[in-house]
């Protein structure tokens, strides 16, 4: 079990079952509040949150907040429901926060389950000066937490149990299987039960496939120089700068880290701000990627093909070597045989690999089936092109031009879970995504 962080203090806890799978156990309130020698008067809210077209089960909520700058430091708060309170947490604002971001927190928490078309309203209480060590070890209290592993290398655990691996190297140019060890840094993720990384690093088919990762084989900027940050052909190449922020808590743990694009000349033309939240929900493994690329200079003409740019996940090599022939998709049209593929490409324009708001990758690893999910944000640049192997790879890609004035933001979510999706369980999770229930707050 993890411990808590010194400077947290805990409220007590009552129980009840929650039927997620992470051992939510009897976890009924959870109260964090940074030591201070002076009490602070508490702050009240009212938040409805109303399901809107669709059935919410286990639905991961953000709410920002306009939060009084004394009571910024809390971690986390009370969020109590007509019956039950709801475990929720407290962040900085996320990297595509709505509002304020200078003058917002972040509200987090799971949504057990709400009719479409009904409302509820839940009663948010942040500070005060009640808060006293709990029974934490017999509440079965778990948490996200970020550590280093090897150099290079940082992991996110939910109580102690692998989730990700953010791998970040520092070019080594020494010859040309150090340079491909580390010309660009990804995240691996782990399987649900925490047992094993189930996505592939450098070496294996096409060594430049690698977790989850971002970005574009065909990049034009500055003075017509051309650059590839996908396969990161040398001198080009992506690096991790600095951790920027992080976050750790029952229900969410988050990193944004800062990346440079490093072009034609090995130069830094662009700058990537790239944040992965994980929730603490069903079915699986629960994460949500983020990122801003910007210039401060002259435009950035971003561009590829479906197999070469975008944001993509890429299973371990070993289903390329020995189960690639049981892999199969589920799209919003169908699931597909075994082995079959859909892809754009520029000659058909396949009118079916464009704009999919939802698919799903199923594949055998280690004997066991693993199905992953990619869902694609409607605000996202569109039109969005798809890409999918039968060894474990898919994602899609877009054109896009950064100017000074005109980041590219995208936003997407990665689920991946033990055995199959149904295309009903996706379609479900897709609402959730593209459209979640609407959040109204009143301060009291």
């Amino acid at each position: 079990m993890h411990s808590w962080p010194a400077f947290v203090s805990l409220s007590k806890v009552a129980f009840m079952k929650i039927s997620f799978s992470r051992t939510f156990a009897a976890l009924l309130v959870f109260c964090g509040f940074l030591n201070s020698a002076m009490a602070v008067e508490p702050a009240s809210w009212e938040i409805t949150v109303n399901a809107g077209e669709h059935d919410r089960v286990g639905t991961p909520v953000r709410v920002a907040l306009e939060v009084p700058v004394e009571l910024r430091s809390a971690k986390s708060a009370v969020l109590q429901g007509s019956d039950d309170a709801i475990p929720c947490q407290l962040t900085a604002a996320g990297l595509q926060a709505e509002g304020d971001a200078t003058a917002t927190r972040e509200l987090h928490f799971v949504l057990p389950s709400l009719k479409a078309g009904a409302a509820t309203t839940l009663r948010l209480t942040v500070g005060g000066d009640t808060a006293t060590p709990a029974e934490s070890s017999s509440a079965g209290m778990q948490s996200f937490a970020w550590a280093d592993g090897k150099p290079g290398e940082t992991e996110l655990t939910f109580a102690g149990q692998g989730v990700l691996r953010y791998v970040h190297p520092t070019l080594d140019e020494t010859d040309a299987k150090t340079r491909e060890a580390t010309y660009k840094p990804f995240h691996h993720v782990y399987a649900p039960d925490g047992s094993r990384v189930v996505t592939k690093g450098p070496g294996g088919q096409f060594t430049h496939h690698r977790g989850l990762y971002f970005g574009f084989n065909r990049i034009t900027y500055g003075d017509d120089q051309k650059c590839d940050v996908w396969h990161c052909r040398a001198p080009a190449y992506q690096a991790h700068e600095k951790v920027v922020a992080k976050e750790e808590g029952f229900v969410v743990g988050r990193q944004h880290v800062q990346i440079g694009w490093h072009g034609a000349k090995g130069e830094r033309f662009a700058d990537e701000q790239r944040e992965l939240t994980v929730y603490n929900a069903e079915p699986g493994q629960y994460i949500e990627f983020s990122s801003t690329v910007s210039t401060p200079g002259k435009p950035i003409r971003l561009d590829g093909d479906p197999q070469h740019a975008g944001f993509h996940f890429r299973a371990d090599n070993e289903v390329a070597e020995k189960t690639k022939s049981q892999t199969y998709y589920i799209r919003p049209d169908g699931q597909d045989k075994p082995g079959a593929t859909r892809n754009w490409d520029a000659k058909s324009r396949n009118p079916k690999a464009v704009n999919e708001p939802w698919k799903v990758l199923s594949f055998v690893l280690g004997g066991k089936r693993y199905s992953a999910l990619h869902l694609d944000h409607p605000r996202n640049p569109k039109e969005a092109r798809s890409s999918e192997r039968d060894y474990g790879r898919f994602g899609s890609y877009f054109e896009y031009d950064v100017t000074s004035d005109k980041p590219l933001n995208v936003r997407y979510r990665l689920i991946l879970k033990d055995g199959e999706f149904t295309a009903a369980e996706a379609a479900r999770l897709s609402a959730d995504f593209v459209s979640p229930p609407s959040v109204t707050v009143q301060k009291r």
